[in-house]
């Protein structure tokens, strides 16, 4: 099985590297090349199982290819807002210069849902500067330069070390503001059965990584720090003591009441005609 992410950082990569570097995919006999699909297109990424949940439900809303969730790791999106120390509050950062992921991306819509519950319009209220993603040092630099006010970034970096090291404030993590199942494992079944036997092993071994998430604290924590390795050993342990060990799911099911809320969300900022029905797009109950 191909397993692609589409974005960086730990938010999409610590489960699967977990699984990987565990052997858990050796031990349910499926092989899983994970790919980065950071710069592919729709139709590539629905040749592989997708770790992008968000990306993936996006398309589903806009009448795209119909992914269907088979595990779900977090529901709360590892997004942080941070901003030049002049700022105190989200609702400070009207008429300013705010970095954006694109509108149609996951993370930029959740961004937009976000600074609307503010009291932000993200049309009219500020000022939208789009960035690509990646490992955040541009938006760092057009911080520290002035060019920016605030700037959304994602977990190729920890928010509060960023802040610290370069006198920044952090105004929000997503994940308080938007629920939503965000990352996990999902399938066109046009392309991959959720029945086949290689997706279900795919499935229960990040079940298995999950679980190893919650029971081996410093496990998780030496993983984060791989993948980050900029941490010390006590902050790579601190994130996961924060954004990690509360908010990541043990089993892999998502919650009803919050994909049905989320999709809601999504639908009306994309200006969607509907939200399709959560039950058709989240299967994440077992056993497999």
């Amino acid at each position: 099985m191909d397993l692609t992410h589409v974005g960086l950082g730990i938010h999409e990569e610590l489960v699967a590297y977990v699984a990987d570097q565990e052997n858990y995919y050796a031990d349910e006999g499926v092989h899983v090349a994970l790919r980065d699909g950071c710069a592919w297109d729709d139709e590539q990424v629905r040749g592989s199982a997708t770790i992008g949940l968000g990306r993936a439900v996006l398309s589903r809303v806009s009448g795209g290819a119909p992914w269907t969730v088979l595990c779900v790791n977090t529901e709360r999106p590892l997004f942080w807002l941070l901003a030049r120390d002049t700022f105190a509050t989200v609702e400070d950062l009207k008429g300013r210069r705010i970095g954006l992921h694109a509108p149609g991306s996951a993370p930029g819509c959740f961004a937009r849902i976000v600074l609307r519950k503010h009291g932000l319009d993200p049309d009219h209220d500020i000022r939208s500067v789009v960035l690509e993603p990646g490992d955040y040092g541009r938006h760092l630099r057009r911080l520290a330069a002035g060019s920016l006010d605030a700037a959304f970034v994602g977990s190729t970096l920890v928010p509060e070390v960023i802040a610290r090291e370069h006198g920044l404030r952090l105004l929000a993590f997503i994940g308080d503001d938007f629920r939503i199942p965000t990352v996990g494992i999902a399938v066109d079944p046009t392309r991959h059965a959720p029945e086949d036997p290689a997706v279900r092993a795919l499935v229960r071994a990040n079940r298995r990584a999950l679980r190893a998430i919650h029971d081996e604290p410093d496990l998780a924590a030496r993983h984060i720090n791989a993948l980050i390795p900029s941490l010390d050993r006590e902050e790579a342990r601190q994130h996961y003591e924060r954004y990690v060990a509360p908010y990541f799911t043990t089993d892999g099911r998502h919650t009803p009441s919050v994909a049905t809320e989320a999709l809601a969300s999504v639908a009306r900022e994309l200006n969607a005609p509907s939200a399709p029905d959560a039950a058709e797009i989240y299967r994440t109950d077992p056993p497999l």
